[in-house]
């Protein structure tokens, strides 16, 4: 009895002593400097990029696209000094919330949705067109870490693992049938991110990941042989034309084909502004969004797409340091999950410009024009840095 009650009181101290620690050193001090430095250069890229390639794309306005992303650009700073402030254990106790009004979000997409190219993503609010998915990929995962983390006792457990996949099919199918494939295999990312940090056993993981290779071989080929098509024809043409991108170069491999032109053509340096390219020219669609980096590459060449990876590099890198330092279960897995995520989708999107991946529709994070992307991902790094404010003081006192 003895032995508990000084456990118990020597916790107790400890935790004071964290607590007198933590309010001594101001915020700003224990914030993750290097990565806002290596954020704002990638926004501040981005910004200066899309000037120079939309500059033709709306007559008589050079600076419309800059300027609409420099607004987005505001807001989303002023939503990651809003989520620094915000103790992530917030987040863990709002997790039902947080996981509940995602769902409801993507329903009311479906019921009040804005049409547009055959998908029903965005919600239209008049002075901005809200897209719930990007914003679903931060909730998700902050929803996914508190369940994971209250339950990090057993999450050796099948159970437990099956109910966390559970939880997240569900935004999953939702994002996929707007349709929104490259949401959905981000959302698909998060999780096995999640589950990994959360401590699942590698058998688990084994067989979850068999079972997700053999709905995508059933979704892509087996399936649709069968007479059962789950995709429409365009989509399957897009995952699956990276594999031969001179099948139909005019057609479903069009796009692939114009960006690895654009990104070869950009040499070390790059032509400038000089001469014509594939994106002032017109050939290169989606130059702007979903294909911007090779439009970057294009302009920059080698040297300036380079650069922007290294950027892209260093704020993964510190992103996973965050990790490690972070507090508690749920601090951890939720900065494994929003790390991971966004690790996915530079890789999926630069992929996709060189052909090594498929089309997928996955923004550049930070740099291609959109504000739903744009925010969100400002705000998931915002919450990256309230989770290492928080989680060097126990680096110094050690382990809860």
């Amino acid at each position: 009895m003895a032995d508990y009650v000084y456990t118990a009181s020597s916790r107790a101290e400890a935790r004071a002593r964290r607590r007198e620690l933590a309010q001594a050193a101001p915020l700003l001090a224990r914030l993750d400097w290097v990565m806002l430095l290596a954020v704002a250069g990638i926004v501040a890229y981005g910004v200066w990029g899309i000037a120079a390639i939309t500059r033709l794309d709306v007559p008589g306005d050079p600076h419309y696209y800059v300027y609409r992303q420099l607004v987005f650009v505001a807001i989303g700073l002023v939503g990651l000094v809003a989520t620094i402030l915000v103790d992530p254990d917030l987040y863990r106790r709002l997790q039902k919330h947080l996981y509940f009004g995602t769902l409801l979000l993507f329903v009311l997409v479906f019921l009040a949705g804005t049409v547009a190219r055959g998908s029903r993503r965005w919600i239209d609010l008049g002075f901005f067109r809200f897209q719930p998915s990007e914003f679903g990929k931060l909730l998700v995962v902050l929803g996914l870490a508190g369940f994971l983390a209250d339950r990090f006792r057993r999450v050796g457990e099948l159970r437990t693992v099956l109910s966390a996949i559970g939880l997240a099919i569900v935004p999953i199918v939702l994002v996929f049938v707007q349709p929104d494939i490259g949401s959905a295999l981000v959302y698909i990312a998060a999780l096995a991110a999640v589950l990994f940090v959360a401590g699942t056993r590698w058998p688990h993981l084994v067989v979850i990941g068999t079972v997700a290779a053999l709905a995508v071989v059933s979704v892509l080929w087996l399936l649709p042989a069968s007479g059962v098509d789950v995709l429409k024809p365009y989509q399957k043409n897009r995952l699956t034309g990276f594999l031969h991108p001179d099948q139909d170069p005019r057609g479903a491999t069009y796009n692939v084909n114009q960006s690895i032109i654009a990104v070869g053509s950009g040499g070390t340096t790059g032509p400038g502004a000089l001469g014509p390219t594939q994106t002032n020219q017109k050939f290169l669609p989606e130059h702007a969004t979903d294909f911007a980096f090779a439009s970057l590459a294009e302009r920059h060449g080698f040297l300036g797409a380079g650069f922007l990876l290294m950027l892209y590099l260093l704020v993964v890198w510190r992103g996973l340091k965050v990790m490690t330092a972070a507090r508690d279960a749920f601090s951890a897995i939720a900065a494994g999950g929003i790390v991971f995520a966004l690790l996915f989708q530079i890789f999926v999107n630069v992929g996709m410009t060189i052909g090594i991946a498929p089309v997928t529709g996955i923004p550049l994070p930070m740099v291609s024009v959109g504000g739903s992307s744009m925010v969100a991902n400002l705000l998931a790094i915002g919450v990256l840095q309230a989770v290492y404010a928080r989680g060097r003081v126990r680096g110094r006192l050690g382990r809860w």
